[in-house]
């Protein structure tokens, strides 16, 4: 797999001593490497399935109903949505031990987890849940066409693509307010570390960009596009329904396949980056209480 680049480790230790520092770098280097990128599939199967970043493919999990939507916690437990014959939302540890995580639903389609954990989920009644960490549901939002899919912005708030050809925009609080309207048919949203949103429009083949203030033009036409997902460099992949790719795109719309042969491409999700292991972390830190000490001494 590949590692995070160092240079913003290295160009803090030619602050401090290299001997602490070629250390902290090793230690960091090795845990922290780049996400894989999981993909729900609608087909005879029905799996979910796991990339490396070199395309290298598994199956993570199997024998679901239909796994529309997919979202990560912080913890790096999958969240899943079981669309027909269950209408369940199951909860997949790392390593793919699966639990029922809530059922009853009325096929329930998209998935978003805030910064505190909560999960919010749409489906057909064209309601939004929100559960706690622990399970606890409360209606978050009703009266929707078609609730269909769901991103949340860095600020925690939360939007929703709606087949009516709107997407709405809710405070944390849950003020609704429509961002966009007059599309074709949003299905899948996304937004990248500069807060616009990318909106996958099965009807007209594309994927449109819309900025904060919801200026829209069109990032790429000619698909069959469904899930989004952004890696951790900015680059958008697209699960191509019809071709049966996996597209990837760099922040300037050029396109290449990451994978393909595949069978019902839909929802995609990267895991959460992984995070320097402590030691590493404590390794630094008191490197640069040595060097400001030593320099204070210097100077006396």
């Amino acid at each position: 797999m590949k590692t995070k680049s160092k240079s913003s480790i290295r160009t803090t230790c030619h602050l401090f001593d290299g001997a602490f520092c070629a250390v902290a770098v090793m230690l960091i280097s090795s845990s922290a490497q780049a996400q894989n990128l999981f993909m729900s599939e609608l087909g005879a199967d029905n799996n979910i399935y796991e990339f490396t970043p070199s395309g290298v493919q598994s199956t993570f999990a199997s024998g679901l109903n239909f796994p529309y939507g997919l979202a990560f916690n912080s913890a790096g437990d999958l969240f899943a949505t079981s669309w027909w014959n269950g209408n369940n939302i199951y909860e997949f540890t790392p390593s793919g031990v699966r639990s029922t995580f809530a059922s009853g639903l009325d096929l329930p389609l998209g998935l978003a987890i805030n910064g505190a954990g909560d999960l919010f989920v749409s489906d057909y009644s064209g309601n939004i849940y929100e559960y706690t960490p622990g399970g606890v549901q409360s209606t978050f939002a009703s009266g929707l066409d078609y609730a269909g899919f769901l991103a949340l912005n860095s600020a925690g708030d939360l939007f929703v693509s709606d087949y009516s050809g709107n997407i709405y925009k809710y405070t944390p609080g849950g003020v609704r307010s429509t961002f966009v309207s007059g599309l074709s048919g949003p299905e899948f949203l996304v937004f990248n570390s500069a807060g616009d949103l990318f909106a996958s429009d099965g009807p007209s083949n594309s994927i449109d960009e819309f900025t904060p203030g919801g200026v829209r033009s069109t990032f790429a036409s000619g698909l069959g596009p469904a899930g989004l997902a952004f890696d951790s460099a900015g680059n958008l992949f697209e699960a191509d329904y019809y071709s049966g790719n996996i597209y990837e795109f760099t922040p300037s719309g050029v396109q290449s396949t990451f994978a393909s042969g595949l069978n019902g491409v839909f929802g995609l999700t990267f895991q959460p980056e992984p995070t320097p292991e402590p030691s590493a972390l404590a390794l630094l830190a008191a490197g640069a209480a040595a060097f400001f000490v030593r320099r204070r001494n210097l100077a006396v």
